[in-house]
């Protein structure tokens, strides 16, 4: 009976001391698990704390963002959703107040879109144009950059007639091409028919037209796409095209080794640039030729203004359908451009 109850007695204890263990152990990770909680949320207070003044400069930046833009997109978003029309939203007619009536279908505007011809049409329209201009404007900025970054007498009066579209309103200069484009008594057919050469219908051909509005847009993009280019350029140490001269490379081979790999992070960016502002350019085309003639110049922004503004019924679903539309296909762009940088060791 001693003897068992000895063995009882030291199985409870070597228990209870197991039990003690455990639980200590237990409590040691709990406390280590409220420790991390507490560093995390005593370090996210010490940054507030720290950088109170940034997050206040900022927070009306966000707001205005917010505001501006965010409510506008998702607006946009569910309206493309629905069959939302000039008839059937909210409105006031006098004193009286009508509640709008239109209804969410889903994807079906979207399905409409993607399925009409039309879209294609404007697409590839608009592909073409994007890809003629900012090729166009960087081989005439690069030029002009390389130009300008010569020491020459009147250098600075040559730059800053180069950099004078840049500064004039853009509608401006639009309005003063259409002068100069008109067929009956723009200059340009006046210069030509001192040489004997008939008019050129600039505006009023589908084919002129296109060239026309392409010449325009290159013109007021060239002074940005110069001056972001002639910056890169002034940032190559000149001691490398030094060193090239001494070995006897060419002006060719210190162009394509020194000056190219040189200004590649300074292309591929105002490349990007370029390419959306150009995919959105809608004062250019709407002011120069209202997408004609015809609708040969249309593209997909200044198709999506026609739906809202020009016709009849206002179709203001649609519209934001095409809006949402021209939004993927610039994000998806931006997604393979970055991709593609980082496939080059380029970091963006």
């Amino acid at each position: 009976m001693a003897a068992d109850t000895s063995q009882s007695v030291v199985k409870a204890a070597d228990g209870g001391v197991g039990n003690d263990s455990a639980g200590r152990g237990r409590s040691r990770w709990t406390d280590s698990g409220n420790t991390g909680n507490t560093r995390n949320t005593g370090g996210l207070r010490r940054a507030l704390a720290t950088h109170w003044y940034a997050w206040a400069m900022v927070a009306p930046v966000v707001l205005v963002l917010g505001v501006i833009i965010g409510w506008p997109l998702v607006r946009g978003v569910y309206l493309s959703l629905t069959d939302a029309n000039e008839r059937n939203v909210a409105r006031d007619i006098g004193a009286r107040h009508i509640d709008a009536t239109y209804e969410f279908i889903g994807l079906d505007n979207y399905t409409a879109v993607l399925g009409d011809p039309v879209f294609l049409q404007r697409l590839v329209w608009t592909v073409v144009w994007t890809v003629a201009c900012v090729s166009i404007t960087f081989v005439l900025g690069l030029t002009l950059a390389n130009m300008l970054n010569r020491q020459f007498r009147g250098r600075a009066a040559y730059r800053m007639a180069l950099i004078l579209p840049w500064a004039v309103p853009g509608f401006v200069s639009v309005f003063a091409w259409r002068f100069l484009f008109n067929r009956d008594n723009g200059i340009l057919n006046k210069v030509l028919d001192g040489g004997g050469i008939a008019a050129v219908p600039w505006l009023d051909d589908p084919t002129w037209a296109k060239f026309s509005v392409i010449a325009v847009n290159v013109w007021l993009g060239i002074p940005f796409m110069m001056v972001a280019l002639l910056g890169g350029l002034q940032s190559i140490p000149g001691e490398l095209y030094e060193a090239a001269e001494m070995d006897g490379a060419t002006a060719w081979q210190r162009f394509r080794h020194i000056t190219l790999p040189g200004l590649r992070t300074v292309s591929m960016t105002v490349i990007l640039l370029s390419t959306i502002w150009t995919f959105n350019m809608f004062p250019v085309i709407f002011l120069l030729t209202r997408g004609g003639p015809g609708d040969s110049t249309e593209i997909l922004v200044t198709q999506a203004f026609r739906e809202a503004f020009i016709t009849s019924p206002r179709d203001f679903a649609v519209s934001a359908t095409w809006g949402v539309l021209i939004l993927l296909l610039l994000m998806i762009f931006a997604l393979v451009y970055r991709r593609s940088l980082r496939k080059q060791g380029e970091v963006w």
